[in-house]
């Protein structure tokens, strides 16, 4: 019997679309119903192309000497069978000249695999290092079986490679380790469907590479946002997105570091509440035991309580939902909130203080310590480093009016800005002052949140900011009113009902301190400081007006 790949039909590369609006209407039922149709009957046809293949392969090895060598591992020996510690493993990025002439054992996706003669290729992947791995046919080393079994692997599969490291006399260009196994045993672990929704080198293709090759006559797969998202798990394994979400880790781990060494104290808010937490009509409302309820909007009346109760200063990093219907490239109905409270003895600036102090910090951890996970991000999506001050600049909200009526740009001096309004003002900010990331505060009271504090010299304005980055707002942030009865005031004045946030009220009514605070949107940090032109690249499972799956 031959163990010859079945031909499978290949998939049709997309057509070259445009990025601009990446949010994509909702399919029919009939389309919907079509596509589902489309993939059972592919994914019948692949299952019946793997049949044939295990089936020649295994014949093969019936008659092979070497067939305890290679193979797929049996699903008994996948079930804890082996205790920890009885093997080695090396990381394939550990892999360097130093091993060399050693006997390794490594573990990796299959991201490339050829053959040519008496000898096949394949390529590993591991937490974006790469090693290729060669099996040239030896009598007593290498079979021919073995080798069409190595040649018949599935681009994804998880395979175990055992051999020994190599040195060739040449720079490998394909790869990121500069060494080669020299295989002696191979075994799939966990074999990927012969033709993947999406390929992984395809998705992690430029921009710049596609309309490089066009301008040559040649048309490339261009992978567009909806289909990486209906694809995410095979998205996330591009160099770009492995480097995206550790940046986005990093940026969490110093906003909690930063802010414990400054004694804060972390807390963990609730998510079902009885009423808005921020006002307005972008809730999501649910059925709370024959109550109503909703998702929190934010934790600030639960982080206010908190410093009601004495934690003086405090954290939280967790998930915050907003019902709005924004088909923005900056607006989800999901996010991370990165969110801070804390007392305040004379001033709202000593809020503005810890904002300065832990965004510096931020920025230089990631450009210190992360360069290798920007610079992948930086070949996919290429960006410019952020510019930023050793001291954050500080504007207040009529300065920054002020510049932009300079500048020919109408704007409403006691209304909030626009998404035009705020772009031109960062790039008239980076044109002055040299830098990106910039506070604007002392915001128009009208525009801002019922428990914001009002000016003391003129009740237009408040004690509020926002900062921005690359022309965009990252953070929100104030000194909040802690007397009740004004606080009830003011609620009732934007149309909350007192009554559903009456337990916030009356904790206020103990004796409550001054105090400020500010939320930052985790993943809009990320966002602008990589320079990306969608919100959804830098979630992980992004949740928008027209999404709700993967």
């Amino acid at each position: 019997m031959s163990s010859s790949k079945p031909q499978l039909p290949k998939p049709q590369p997309e057509q070259p679309q445009e990025e601009e609006d990446e949010s994509s209407k909702p399919q029919s039922k009939k389309a919907a119903k079509k596509e589902a149709a489309k993939l059972e009957k592919l994914k019948r046809r692949q299952e019946a192309a793997e049949a044939a293949v295990a089936s020649g392969v295994q014949s093969l090895s019936m008659e092979d000497p070497l067939a305890d060598n290679y193979g797929d591992v049996p699903l008994l020996d996948l079930q804890s069978k082996v205790a920890p510690g009885t093997r080695v493993w090396t990381k394939i990025g550990k892999l360097a000249e130093p091993l060399k002439d050693q006997y390794v054992l490594v573990r990796g996706r299959a991201q490339r695999i050829r053959a040519k003669g008496k000898t096949a290729f394949v390529v590993l992947r591991k937490k974006g290092f790469t090693v290729q791995c060669v099996l040239t046919e030896q009598d007593g080393v290498i079979s021919r079986p073995m080798l069409k079994y190595a040649a018949g692997l599935t681009r994804e599969s998880i395979v175990d490679v055992e051999g020994v490291v190599s040195v060739p006399g040449i720079t490998i260009n394909s790869t990121t380790q500069q060494v080669e196994i020299q295989v002696r045993k191979i075994f799939c672990v966990d074999k990927a469907m012969p033709t993947l929704p999406i390929n992984v080198e395809d998705a992690a293709r430029s921009d710049v590479e596609i309309e490089k090759a066009l301008q040559n006559g040649e048309q490339l797969v261009r992978v567009n946002q909806d289909t990486r998202l209906n694809y995410r798990v095979l998205d996330f394994r591009t160099p770009a997105n492995q480097a995206i979400f550790r940046i986005q880790g990093q940026v969490g781990n110093v906003f909690r570091q930063f802010l414990l060494s400054e004694d804060f104290v972390e807390i963990h808010t609730p998510k079902l509440i009885a009423g808005s937490s921020e006002g307005g009509a972008s809730v999501f409302k649910l059925d709370y035991k024959g109550k109503p309820a909703c998702l929190a909007q934010s934790p600030q009346l639960h982080k206010q309580m908190a410093i009601c109760g004495d934690f003086e200063r405090v954290f939280e990093i967790g998930p915050v939902f907003r019902a709005e219907d924004s088909f923005t490239h900056r607006h989800l109905c999901e996010f991370t909130g990165l969110d801070v409270e804390m007392e305040i003895n004379e001033h709202y600036f000593e809020v503005m203080d810890v904002v300065d102090r832990l965004f510096v910090a931020m920025f230089d951890s990631l450009n210190n310590n992360f360069a290798k996970e920007l610079e992948a991000v930086r070949r996919q999506y290429p960006f410019e480093p952020l510019k930023y001050l050793r001291q954050t600049l500080r504007l207040t909200f009529e300065e920054g009016i002020q510049m932009l009526k300079d500048a020919g740009v109408e704007v409403d001096p006691l209304g909030d800005l626009n998404t035009e309004a705020e772009r031109k003002l960062g790039q008239l900010v980076l044109e002055k002052y040299d830098t990106e990331f910039y506070i604007l505060h002392r915001y128009p009271l009208a525009v801002r949140p019922f428990y914001t504090m009002p000016c003391y010299d003129n009740p237009t304005y408040s004690n509020s900011f926002d900062v921005f980055i690359r022309g965009e707002e990252i953070i929100s942030g104030a000194q909040r009113v802690h007397k009740a009865d004004f606080l009830a005031e003011r609620a009732q004045a934007l149309g909350i009902d007192v009554q559903s946030i009456s337990t916030y009220v009356d904790s206020f009514r103990y004796g409550a301190p001054p105090h400020g605070g500010f939320g930052v949107g985790l993943e809009r940090v990320v966002m602008l400081f990589c320079g990306l032109n969608n919100i959804r690249k830098t979630s992980l499972f992004p949740r928008d007006p027209l999404r709700i799956a993967p």
